[in-house]
């Protein structure tokens, strides 16, 4: 069992061969909330508001049990963008993840989304 005391959550094990991709780039089509959650806003209405992805961002993107960090390579006009992952996540097309922007000091829930296709790297034997 992989636990977070074994610093082992969200990594994967299986034998060489059976496992999805790995995974440097990912493209994404995403869906960002209306509103943050858990935030107050007092009075400014736009405090809440969740402002659209800009290239070059910095997000947390959870892929699974992974926490990866993202910067935003380029947007496309139909909802997808394009990410930069700061370490390699083992996944596969179609897989969920959730989109988390820094406010406030705090990493905060702004969307989700799934992987359409991505840039993938071959493990070391």
């Amino acid at each position: 069992t992989q636990t977070r005391g074994d610093r082992l959550v969200g990594h994967v094990l299986g034998h060489p061969g059976k496992l999805p991709n790995i995974f440097i780039e990912i493209e994404v089509k995403y869906y960002l909330l209306r509103r943050l959650l858990g935030v107050k806003t007092e009075g400014d209405s736009k405090a809440g508001k969740v402002s659209k992805l800009k290239k070059g961002e910095i997000l947390m993107v959870n892929i699974g049990s992974t926490a990866a960090g993202g910067r935003i390579l380029g947007i496309k006009d139909n909802d997808s963008a394009k990410i930069a992952l700061t370490n390699p996540v083992c996944t596969q097309e179609g897989d969920k993840v959730a989109l988390s922007r820094r406010i406030d000091k705090h990493w905060r829930l702004i969307g989700w989304g799934s992987i359409i296709k991505g840039s993938t790297v071959k493990p070391v034997a």
